[in-house]
This record gives structure tokens, C-alpha cells and sequence, in this order.
């Protein structure tokens, strides 16, 4: 399979200030400038994340603590961290985390992986004191009436755990920044009777901060008539390169990729990406029928092969209209997980997994393999014929993202995490993968459904239920982990 352009990363900012103590410096020569070393060791490590980074320096009184605030502030951040270079006293913390609704987290990486205890001294002690206020600077956050900071703890060299933390919360820095930001197109409405998939836009805005952009089926179409034979014929070959073309195997709605239906998905596809670009949009849940064989139900039914390029290059395509489940799908792909769209299909009792898929777009850049397109008669249950895409997400770790509502028209997450299991799939045209989830299919899906999930959700690689956790309460939202 080819390789196609990915959309370039956003870069989160995050602010990086260090906590001491003014009593120590004239105490203990040299140890100010061993902090400040520190500091830029693990401000080195932040920045190779791909991240805007804004340096506050070292505070080591409650004077410069105040004086942060309204720099931390103006600072627009998406996430801080505060550096524990040694002990610091409360204060150098408590208005900061009182007066900010920022992430905080607090870093405690001490510089030796122990004393050297036949040579101990009290500097060396306060040079590796970097857990000392950690219960402390805690402790005043639950009293400023906030929920305790979340902590990394390690060492400062050669510490891949503590590394891995810092590269999650500069992750989670990214889908906090994209989510402020994205803009997510909106055509048509949910299938009719799709109750749990409606959406109040202005309720979207108020927990995500994102914008909906209502948008009409009549703007891709005008766009497929514009369509140059040049540009079909160099995205036909773009797809060609993607996806595998084999000949029908057992459904017989299925076929071998027909020329016509791959005409109208390289027009729609070209169609799509310029119509994507000019209302500059993060992301688009869409379901449009159209009038009975007429131009716009051709080109709204047959998005399925250009939504997929596009959410795996990070542009999330939502079919059903289902905005719920787009933003679920940016907030896997800003983690850098994929996020496919995804609902459960059949059970197997005999081998205990579930299948997981959708007809419509997927995530290609998950696929285990290369994707497959096949001629479908028909879209079952929606009107329409044309290409269809086959495949399963990689084999291993899975998480699972399902964004709800509740009665009092609160958003939850409902997550849970599983595993890709190896074996054939149905050769509908459908994506779906063998999913194993633990202790058994039948008392996992008993305890998913009664959570109260969407039927649609974010399907994406590697294990990440306590990223989205995470993300969910720096959201104020409810985050449910299905064990």
C-alpha cells in the first residue's frame, strides 16, 4: 500500500515552571544552578514531542508565584507542568493551581536513581528532594478546592516509563488544543430513528469548545461537477495504489471493484478533499438520501472511499451523521491511535469475540494489511450502490471510545479497552475485526451496554482507557472505564 499525506500535527502549547525553595540557595552553594540544570534536562525531553513549549523559569517564593498567575494565564496554554525540583513550600503552588483551569501536572523526576548512601549528604538529598511536595502541593489543590494534580514519578535519566508519561500528557496537551480549535462539518441528520445520535451543536460547543459548521449536500455536488478527468484519472490511480481489488469470495451483493463504481468514488473523493479544504474543516459527520436516482444521492452515497483517505490522513469522516462519534474519532487520531468508526456486528460463542465494524469510512492507517474495495448492489439499509471498504485494525491492543448523552443532556464517556484478535472476517465490503474482551464477550457486553453508549464508537489501537479517562475530567465530563 502506498503511503498517503497525513494532515500536519498541530502543536499544543504547554508551559514548563519549576518550584524550589529561596531558604536553600544561600545555604547550599551551587545547588540554584543544579536546579536550574535539571529544569532544562526535562524541558529538552518536553520539547521532543513536537509541542510549543513556554519556558516560566523557577519560582522558590510565594512573591513569584503570584507574579506567575497572570503570565500563566496570557500564556493560552493547553497544559503545565510544574517541574518539583526540590522541596518547595505550598505556597509557591497554591494561588497557581487556585486561580488556573489549566491542566497541571505535577513532574517529580529526581536527577540519581539513589543516594549514594556511604557519601550522603544534605545536598545531595535536597538535589534529589524532587518528591518531598508532592503530599504538600497535592494536599493544598484538593483545599483550593480542586481535584488533585495528576504526578509523574521517576527519574530524570534513563526512566522510559516516566518518558512514556510525559510523551501521554504532551498527547493529551494536542487533543485538548484540537478540540478547542476544530471545526466539524455537519450535512443532513442522523438516520431516522437513530435516537441516541442526536445532537444539540451549542451543547457540543459547551464541552468540547469546538465549532459545528452546518453545511449542505449541494456544496460537494457542485464541486463533483467541477471535477477536471485529469484529476479522476490521478486519484483513481491514488486509490488503486491504497486498496486491494480481489474478485468476490461468498456475498453475493458483492463484486470485484466495478470501472464505473470507481469512476464516481475518484470524482467524489476529489469532490470531497476540495470541499473539505475550503470550509477548512477538522472533521464531517454527514447522511444525505437525496432525491431517488438523482445526482445528489449518487455523489452523498458514494463518500465512502474519499472519507476513508481522508480520516486516515486525520481529517475524521463520520457516516449516519453521527457528530458524537466523529469528535470520538479526532480525539483517537490527535492521540495518535487511529479511530475507526465502529458498532458491533455478530458474536462468535464458540472462539468468545465479537465482531467490530461498520459499513461507510474507516481509519485506514490502522488497517492490519491492505484495504480491500469491492462493488456492493447495494448499501444495506440506506439507498445507493457503489465501493465499499474491507478491512480490520491491527492486531493487538484496542480501545474503544463511545461519546454519549445523558437524561440531563450531560456528554459521558463509555470506554473500554480489548484485543484484535488474528482470524478471517466476512467479505461484506465492511470493515470488522475479531474483537477479544475480557473475562467473556457475553458479561462484557452486558456491563458496555448498561453504561448507556451510543450504538457507534471511536475503535482504535493500542491501550488507552486511562488517556481518555484523563482527557474526559480535564473536560469535566464523566469517563466511564468498562473493566
Amino acid at each position: 500500500m502506498k503511503n498517503f499525506n497525513k494532515r500536519e500535527k498541530t502543536r499544543p502549547r504547554i508551559g514548563v515552571f519549576g518550584v524550589g525553595y529561596a531558604k536553600y540557595w544561600p545555604q547550599f552553594e551551587g545547588l540554584y544552578q543544579q536546579m536550574l540544570d535539571k529544569q532544562a534536562v526535562f524541558i529538552d525531553k518536553v520539547k521532543a514531542y513536537d509541542i510549543e513549549l513556554i519556558e516560566f523559569g523557577m519560582i522558590d517564593d510565594v512573591t513569584g508565584a503570584y507574579a506567575l498567575v497572570p503570565k500563566l494565564k496570557a500564556g493560552n496554554l493547553d497544559l503545565i507542568f510544574c517541574d518539583m525540583l526540590t522541596y518547595a513550600t505550598s505556597s509557591t503552588f497554591g494561588v497557581i493551581i487556585r486561580s488556573l483551569d489549566v491542566p497541571i501536572v505535577l513532574v517529580a523526576l529526581q536527577p540519581d536513581k539513589a543516594l549514594n548512601y556511604s557519601r550522603a549528604s544534605t545536598h545531595q538529598q535536597l538535589y534529589n528532594d524532587d518528591i518531598c511536595s508532592l503530599p504538600e502541593f497535592t494536599g493544598v489543590a484538593v483545599r483550593m478546592g480542586k481535584k488533585a494534580p495528576e504526578v509523574i514519578i521517576g527519574t530524570l535519566h534513563d526512566d522510559p516509563a516516566a518518558d512514556e508519561e510525559i510523551k501521554k500528557y504532551c498527547d493529551i496537551a494536542r487533543v485538548l488544543h484540537d478540540l478547542k480549535t476544530a471545526r466539524i462539518g455537519h450535512i443532513g441528520h442522523p438516520i431516522e430513528a437513530m435516537l441516541d445520535m442526536h445532537s444539540d451543536a451549542t451543547m457540543l460547543t459547551a464541552h468540547f469548545g469546538l465549532h459545528i459548521v452546518q453545511c449542505e449536500a449541494h456544496e460537494i455536488v457542485s464541486k463533483y461537477n467541477e471535477v477536471s478527468t485529469a484529476a479522476v484519472d490521478y486519484e483513481k490511480e491514488k486509490i488503486l495504489g491504497f486498496f486491494d481489488t480481489p474478485d468476490p469470495v461468498s456475498d453475493p451483493i458483492s463484486e470485484k471493484l466495478r470501472s464505473t463504481d470507481l469512476e464516481v468514488a475518484a470524482r467524489v473523493s476529489v469532490a470531497l478533499h476540495t470541499f473539505v479544504r475550503e470550509k477548512n474543516l477538522t472533521g464531517l459527520a454527514y447522511y444525505y438520501e437525496g432525491e431517488e436516482n438523482s445526482l445528489t444521492q449518487q455523489v452523498m452515497t458514494n463518500l465512502i472511499v474519499g472519507n476513508s483517505l481522508l480520516t486516515g490522513a486525520g481529517f475524521p469522516m463520520c457516516g449516519e451523521s453521527d457528530l458524537k462519534c466523529c469528535i470520538a474519532m479526532l480525539i483517537m487520531e490527535r492521540l495518535g491511535i487511529g479511530g475507526s468508526f465502529a458498532e458491533f456486528h455478530p458474536v462468535d460463542f464458540q472462539e468468545n469475540f465479537i465482531l467490530v465494524g461498520h459499513d461507510g469510512p474507516h481509519n485506514i492507517s490502522i488497517a492490519e494489511g491492505q484495504p480491500v474495495l469491492r462493488s456492493l448492489k447495494k448499501y444495506h439499509g440506506k439507498p445507493g450502490f457503489g465501493a465499499g471498504v474491507e478491512f480490520k485494525i491491527k492486531e493487538g491492543p484496542i480501545t474503544m471510545l463511545s461519546i454519549t448523552s445523558t437524561y440531563e443532556g450531560k456528554i459521558k464517556f463509555v470506554i473500554a479497552e480489548g484485543m484484535s484478535v488474528e482470524g478471517p472476517i466476512p467479505p461484506t465490503g465492511n470493515t470488522n475485526t475479531r474483537g477479544y474482551f475480557k473475562p467473556d464477550v457475553r458479561t462484557f457486553l452486558t456491563k458496555w451496554v448498561k453504561e448507556g453508549p451510543t450504538h457507534h464508537f471511536a475503535l482504535g489501537i493500542g491501550h488507552h482507557a486511562q488517556s481518555l479517562k484523563k482527557i474526559g475530567e480535564y473536560l469535566g465530563i464523566e469517563a466511564v472505564i468498562v473493566a
